[in-house]
């Protein structure tokens, strides 16, 4: 086996235009997110926590289009071998049609997007968790904290890049109670992460599974409902299909794209029906698009209330 620290590589030639950081950024939480770096010339460092170990991987595209992919640590084999789909490769739009103008649009000025499948569920779930029901800087903080006190650092050039790892299923298991408040991290969403934990194996081996089992199998665990359950499918399953219910501006935005007016999740549902198995499609079209209802009035401010935050 290579030392951690050697280099390994391989070209792949994707046979459409992909545009990799636009399939990528989805994987990004926040832009402080220490497992997601980002060069001046459009390079995407990661560091992953593979089922064999610890990764940093660097992707680097071409003007051809190839994608330069090169990765360091024990997991490194493991990452070069999940690039493909990782990019887009397995995932099929056949079958989308557009059912709204705006749609139709959207779809050709981004006709060669493609969804991620990592492959990996706790990378997607922990920062899921961590976001539900609070300020998109609140969560951010929280996952940011999370990593830089329990991961550790990628290996090779992920050092100098200041590139971190997500903490093993295994170190989730043994925070205590108040390591998470201090990381702002309240004890429902704690509770939820720490329960995911201990059955990871399982959950990782829903890879592969059809959508609604998958859907089912998450959704038994204390604290994760429909929309960390959809937040996690698309981007560690693939799924086309998972839509984030319950978010504070999924449903508002997406009907003000398609209709002029914002809905609520009921509304979206009725919207959403005709793009069966591709309702995620719809939505992350929207977002790419930068579309969103007009905002008026003050926003969610960060809560002061949790032990131990600092004004």
């Amino acid at each position: 086996m290579p030392a951690p620290t050697t280099e390994q590589t391989r070209v792949w030639q994707p046979d459409w235009p992909l545009p990799m950081r636009q399939v990528l950024v989805i994987l990004r939480h926040g832009g402080g997110d220490p497992t997601f770096r980002t060069d001046d010339d459009g390079t995407v460092w990661r560091g992953i926590l593979t089922p064999e170990g610890p990764a940093t991987l660097r992707l680097r595209q071409a003007l051809d289009g190839r994608v330069h992919a090169a990765a360091w640590g024990s997991g490194a084999t493991w990452a070069l071998d999940s690039v493909p789909a990782m990019l887009g490769a397995d995932d099929d739009p056949t079958g989308f049609e557009p059912q709204h103008d705006v749609v139709a649009d959207l779809h050709r000025r981004h006709r060669h997007w493609r969804i991620t499948c990592t492959g990996l569920v706790m990378e997607s779930l922990v920062p899921a968790i961590i976001e539900q029901k609070v300020t998109g800087q609140e969560a951010f903080a929280g996952f940011r904290a999370l990593v830089h006190r329990y991961g550790e650092r990628a290996p090779g050039p992920g050092v100098e890049r200041r590139l971190w790892v997500q903490p093993s299923a295994a170190t989730i298991r043994t925070i205590p109670s108040w390591e998470w408040l201090r990381m702002h991290i309240d004890p429902a969403r704690s509770r939820a992460v720490v329960t995911a934990a201990r059955v990871a194996s399982s959950l990782e081996r829903t890879v592969g599974l059809p959508s609604d089992e998958v859907d089912r199998r998450l959704r038994s665990l204390p604290g994760i409902g429909v929309w960390t359950s959809a937040e996690t499918r698309f981007r560690a399953h693939g799924d086309a299909d998972a839509v984030s219910f319950g978010d504070y501006h999924v449903a508002k935005n997406v009907g003000y794209a398609l209709t002029g007016t914002a809905v609520d999740d009921e509304g979206l549902a009725v919207l959403l029906e005709p793009y069966r198995p591709h309702r995620y499609r719809v939505q992350r079209l929207v977002e790419l698009g930068g579309l969103h209802r007009p905002r008026r009035g003050p926003r969610m401010a960060p809560r002061t209330h949790l032990p131990a935050r600092r004004p």
